[in-house]
């Protein structure tokens, strides 16, 4: 069966969604403090969300519970983050992002956008505009099938 016009847009965005994630992660790779793609992103949610808790970044995020405490775990080992037991609840830990995770966090994302300027290269802002608006057009009608309860964390 030859493939649908749908089919080769879908292969077609799932192809460059490798060859980009290959570049972040080489670039995540390079820094001083070594950071995975999801290591990245648990330090970026806790800058934006200091004193959150792991139960916040699951439901954030969509993840699995044991997937983000061991990421937590891990990114506590290096003393990338830090936590404290919440004053109302002390079974509750709130996480916040050490001067060492903000510092690989920062340079982790400055690596993440030099990959994405390089990726959208040559293109003109109205270009951007217009890939968003499309783009947002296709994620309405994913959301129409099966509302997307993630916002954020992938």
């Amino acid at each position: 069966m030859p493939m649908t016009l749908a089919d080769e847009v879908f292969e077609s965005l799932h192809g460059l969604m490798h060859q980009y994630r290959h570049l972040q992660y080489r670039a995540l790779r390079g820094g001083a403090e070594e950071l995975t793609h999801m290591e990245h992103k648990v330090l970026g949610f806790f800058s934006v969300h200091p004193g959150a808790t792991q139960s916040d970044l699951v439901q954030h995020a969509g993840r699995d519970k044991a997937q983000v405490a061991r990421l937590i775990k891990g990114l506590r080992d290096r003393g990338l983050l830090e936590g404290q037991p919440d004053e109302a609840d002390r079974r509750s830990i709130r996480l916040t992002v050490t001067a060492e995770g903000a510092a690989a966090h920062e340079v982790a994302r400055t690596q993440a956008s030099q990959v994405n300027a390089q990726a959208v290269a040559g293109l003109e802002e109205g270009d951007c505009r217009q890939l968003l608006a499309l783009l947002g057009r296709i994620r309405g009608n994913l959301d129409a099938v099966q509302p997307d309860t993630r916002t954020g964390v992938d």
